[in-house]
């Protein structure tokens, strides 16, 4: 017996029997994204209004003609998912579906109150209010919740020396310098010369690989962070191999330092009674034609911190001796008195994909 064949006698038996039957028709579990709502929900209410019914609470509500989602605790989720369906790139479907589900799975499972809520807006507007050209308070964010080093660690391709994050301070690229040059243009710290080759992971050389270079200076800071203490351009260098994909520069042993700690992820750090320190090191991004780029840093070993960085990102293989030289001819090459220290170390870089 259909719903349009109801008797009187038995009305209300087939009221339960005809919402059963809609529901069934429009069950989420089985609805494809982004499928129609108007085809989907027409079913049911034909079946409604042939058994005389207003629209039942099994399936939307009409007003003014248009049904009303079902939105709840338990379809939440759902719901906002299906509302993607649409969308053209499936790369940016595929993100947003997963976003959604795994945002309101930690929304029910913390069940924050409307005020806490608001402060998590608020903080992470604070977040946005701190950034700037010389300052990237986001990347700062996603650093210290270990979420840049996870993006690195899922990206890496094996055989190649380990990359780790980025950091908030590679704001530009590095002014260009020739082989040999001094990246330190103030004079203060101890004189380093810094060498090595960028290698495939056969071991052969790669000539006119772009080496960018950044590191802090001897106090912990970048030029960006004392622009009126620091010329522009201090501590960074864009160099290019040579021949047999070598290269070198001089600079200062760099120090650990303090991630900024005035802005909204400095408090949240304090909040939490994490130190905010870094273990003393030198970025790089290196290049070359036919190569996944790299984006690393190198360590300077016996630093403070290598087993507490507050960003995560020390690795074993990135720690690097940075040992004292006596050695007066290559002093004099490079335009130093001894001592000084010295750094050698290779970068290999994977073939990039095809």
């Amino acid at each position: 017996m259909t719903c349009a064949n109801t008797a009187q006698d038995g009305r209300e038996s087939h009221l339960d029997a005809c919402r059963q039957s809609a529901g069934a028709s429009f069950s989420r579990a089985k609805t494809a994204p982004g499928e129609d709502y108007e085809k989907r929900w027409s079913t049911a209410r034909d079946r409604g209004r042939l058994a005389g019914l207003n629209t039942p609470q099994s399936y939307p509500q009409l007003v003014d003609g248009r049904h009303l989602v079902d939105f709840s605790e338990d379809t939440a989720a759902r719901v906002v998912q299906d509302s993607f369906g649409k969308t053209p790139d499936p790369r940016l479907q595929e993100i947003l579906t997963a976003l959604t589900a795994h945002l309101h799975a930690f929304v029910r499972e913390t069940r924050p109150t409307i005020q806490e809520w608001d402060q998590a807006i608020q903080f992470l507007t604070a977040v946005g209010h701190a950034c700037s050209d010389t300052r990237q308070e986001f990347v700062l964010l996603s650093d210290v919740l270990g979420v840049s080093t996870l993006v690195e660690i899922l990206n890496e391709r094996e055989g190649g020396t380990e990359s780790t994050l980025l950091g908030p301070f590679h704001m530009v690229k590095s002014p260009p310098r020739s082989l040999g040059d001094n990246i330190d243009l103030v004079g203060e710290g101890e004189p380093c010369v810094v060498s090595g080759r960028v290698l495939n992971t056969d071991g052969t050389p790669l000539p006119n690989a772009e080496v960018d270079v950044w590191q802090c200076n001897e106090q912990g800071f970048y030029d960006v962070q004392q622009p009126d203490v620091q010329p522009p351009g201090n501590g960074r260098g864009l160099f290019h191999t040579d021949a047999e994909g070598r290269f070198r520069f001089r600079t200062v042993v760099p120090s650990h330092y303090p991630l900024p700690t005035g802005g909204p992820v400095g408090r949240l750090l304090q909040a939490t009674e994490r130190h905010p320190y870094r273990p003393a090191h030198i970025h790089f991004i290196v290049q070359a034609a036919g190569h996944s780029p790299l984006t690393t840093h190198v360590f300077v070993a016996g630093s403070p911190y290598l087993d507490s960085d507050a960003v995560f990102a020390v690795k074993q293989s990135l720690i690097v001796d940075f040992p004292e030289s006596d050695n007066e001819q290559e002093a004099v090459q490079y335009g130093l008195r001894p001592p000084f220290r010295r750094a050698e170390f290779d970068l290999a870089l994977t073939k990039a994909p095809t």
